[in-house]
């Protein structure tokens, strides 16, 4: 991984140009960039202005219409939802955090299959089970913390 973002063009015709390797590049190519975990930022070519998240916004849309989607209707939906509400800001931030609670039991979930040769398969997934109760109570916590802060943040603000 690089030390500076790498700049990638996108131009009015909608070609990506990868500055670093002054070349043209796909959207599957932006995506190896993501999950190889190479820092870039999306910039467009005339203004210059910030296209990151809509180029992978753009990822994403495609990536669901292809297989078994991870975000249903209702997520979706409920997403939507949270737009223009007091509790906007604090969702993003949310469900960063819950994404990296599941990252995180997801690695330790795969670092306890290649243990579980020399232990019995009910044994790790009771063990597993447990510190995953832990964390989404943890999380369910911090989460509350949070939401309480910011509705008396909300709430100072109007007085």
């Amino acid at each position: 991984m690089s030390q500076t973002k790498r700049t990638i063009k996108k131009y009015p015709n909608r070609r990506l140009y990868d500055t670093e390797i002054s070349s043209y590049i796909t959207l599957e190519e932006v995506r190896q960039l993501v999950l190889d975990g190479e820092a870039f930022e999306v910039r467009d070519a005339k203004s210059g202005r910030d296209l990151t998240r809509s180029v992978l916004l753009q990822i994403i849309a495609e990536h669901e219409e292809h297989g078994q989607p991870m975000l249903s209707p209702k997520l979706l939906t409920q997403i939507i939802g949270f737009y223009g509400d007091t509790l906007q800001g604090f969702m993003g931030p949310y469900l960063e955090r819950s994404l990296q609670v599941f990252l995180d039991q997801q690695q330790h979930f795969r670092a306890q299959l290649e243990d579980m040769l020399g232990q019995a398969p009910g044994t790790v997934l009771n063990e597993l089970a447990e510190r995953n109760m832990d964390l989404y109570t943890l999380l369910q916590s911090s989460h509350t913390d949070a939401s309480a802060a910011t509705l008396a943040a909300n709430r100072a603000k109007k007085s």
